[in-house]
């Protein structure tokens, strides 16, 4: 079931929306060579708590970070550690926060120093088909329609689409119905409603789409280790479109 949320619901996933926002700015910040996936964790952490809020993440079936950090190959779900960050690098955080019981839920794929013309244009065609996605995310409008304008940035570009990982509704969970494909037919799926929460994300590989999980059972890594992106927002369908619930508030 798609659980449509009350304009009081929508204004604490605001909220939580801000946080993810406003920790996301701090990390952008502090990503430069050198400096460890556990130093940006703790960053993170003690932001969100400042807020009054938890880390959507840290715990959550054992996860033991308040961020996901993944870096080149490793697509989500990278621990944070003692790897330090070197010029060249991309780095994909995904941000989750929980505010009086209502989650945020964001990633951004961020460049370490200069990098590679093919990364650049990774990062920009992935956050472009995210942008495309959430284009087509209003009421009326068929769930695979957003998933089909992502699948065609990302193919049009020569790049893969990962079909192991999906975005999600949210809410009081973080992860609800629907899942969000980043492939599909359009005008079909559900229909979207005034009050659904989405987490829109698309996965994109330089390579083949094929992807593996590490030895530690939360990393996935591109399997032919080719460079991926991961970029996230949460996005509330409204009576006029859509509200991007995670951006940051100037």
């Amino acid at each position: 079931m798609i659980i449509c949320k009350s304009e009081v619901e929508l204004d604490l996933m605001r909220e939580a929306g801000r946080i993810v926002a406003e920790t996301h700015r701090l990390l952008a910040r502090a990503i430069r060579p050198n400096i460890t996936t556990k130093e940006l964790d703790q960053i993170a952490e003690d932001y969100i708590r400042s807020q009054g809020a938890i880390p959507s993440f840290k715990g959550y079936n054992g996860f033991p970070g308040s961020i996901c950090a993944s870096v080149n190959e490793e697509l989500v779900h990278g621990i944070p550690g003692p790897r330090k960050l070197v010029e060249g690098d991309i780095i994909s955080v995904d941000i989750g926060a929980q505010y009086k019981g209502y989650h945020g839920d964001s990633a951004w794929t961020y460049p370490v120093g200069e990098i590679s013309e093919t990364a650049k244009r990774l990062l920009a065609v992935t956050e472009e088909s995210l942008y495309r996605g959430i284009a087509e995310a209003k009421p009326d409008a068929r769930l695979y329609t957003l998933s089909h304008a992502i699948q065609t940035c990302i193919e049009d570009a020569g790049f893969s689409v990962v079909i192991e990982y999906v975005g999600h509704g949210i809410g009081t969970d973080l992860h609800e119905e629907p899942q969000i494909p980043n492939y599909g037919v359009p005008d079909k799926g559900p229909r979207l409603k005034p009050g659904m929460v989405l987490a829109i994300e698309p996965m994109v590989v330089v390579g083949e789409r094929f992807v593996q999980t590490l030895e530690d059972d939360w990393t996935v890594v591109t399997a032919d280790r080719t460079l991926c992106a991961h970029f996230e927002h949460t996005v509330a369908i409204t009576a006029a479109g859509y509200e991007i619930l995670t951006l940051p508030r100037s």
